[in-house]
């Protein structure tokens, strides 16, 4: 079992973590750490499904260019707070492919020339291990974990573009502290591939239509198991075990994990 897709009409990839089994027989508390993709086209008042939920905190983890692009509609008396994970990454000149999905499904002779022949694969896994190892990673998933772990907080939604990578490696370690086992974790973190593939499916048609290679449309539409891994073996290789990462890598206090477990385990 994996989270819950929440079928909302005007945010796409929504899904609540509650529900999701963890170590004892225990489960994710509902209503409490949703994630979806951006909120540009969020109504409250045409969407019933959101409005239901009650949303307190809103963690966009999305680069100044997306934010601008597509700002978020955030909910009355919501708070919006900015964890932008490729920010060092960007600064240091690149646009990793996760920040750019449409742009690079609009030319199929641009994505074939930075993508084709496994590129695509191989630039994803990069950039999941810079979600581990990166300044602006880290400090974007220990505001996260730091928000998450607080009463105050409320109903807390975090989001990127499309949901599916910087989102979801923030699912992971906080499923992954909560006892979630490894089975569960990837299992959650492939579970938005068919939302994902309805939110662009315009666009690979569009792509493909083109000419464009349907390899590439999925290895940047969809998720895959190495992509996971790639940030996996970050942090094994750097910290060895997801507990000395969020501790070390991220600076988040054991009592932090303690309070986030007491608030978000049933």
């Amino acid at each position: 079992m994996t989270a819950t897709a929440t079928p909302s009409t005007t945010v796409a990839n929504l899904r609540d973590l509650g529900g999701t089994p963890l170590a004892g027989g225990r489960t994710v508390r509902p209503g409490l750490a949703l994630r979806s993709g951006q909120l540009d086209r969020l109504d409250v008042e045409a969407d019933p499904v959101v409005a239901a939920l009650g949303l307190r905190t809103i963690v966009d983890f999305r680069t100044e260019a997306e934010r601008a692009a597509h700002p978020d509609r955030v909910p009355a008396g919501a708070r919006m707070l900015v964890g932008d994970v490729l920010a060092d990454r960007v600064l240091s000149g690149e646009m990793p492919a996760a920040a750019q999905l449409k742009d690079l499904l609009s030319d199929p002779a641009v994505a074939e020339k930075h993508l084709g022949g496994g590129r695509a694969q191989a630039l994803f896994a990069q950039t999941y291990r810079s979600f581990v190892s990166s300044g602006s990673g880290r400090a974007a998933y220990r505001m996260l974990l730091t928000e998450l772990a607080d009463p105050a907080a409320g109903p807390l939604l975090f989001h990127c573009t499309a949901g599916k990578d910087r989102t979801g490696w923030a699912a992971t370690v906080v499923l992954a502290l909560l006892g979630a086992d490894e089975e569960t974790l990837m299992a959650e973190y492939l579970s938005v591939n068919p939302a994902v593939r309805q939110a662009f499916a315009p666009l690979i048609e569009g792509f493909t239509a083109s000419g464009g290679d349907p390899e590439i449309a999925l290895a940047l539409i969809g998720v895959v198991p190495a992509y996971l891994q790639a940030a996996l073996d970050e942090v094994s290789v750097g910290y060895g075990s997801m507990e000395k990462y969020v501790r070390e890598g991220l600076g988040v206090p054991d009592e932090v994990v303690e309070a986030l477990r007491t608030r978000l385990i049933a």
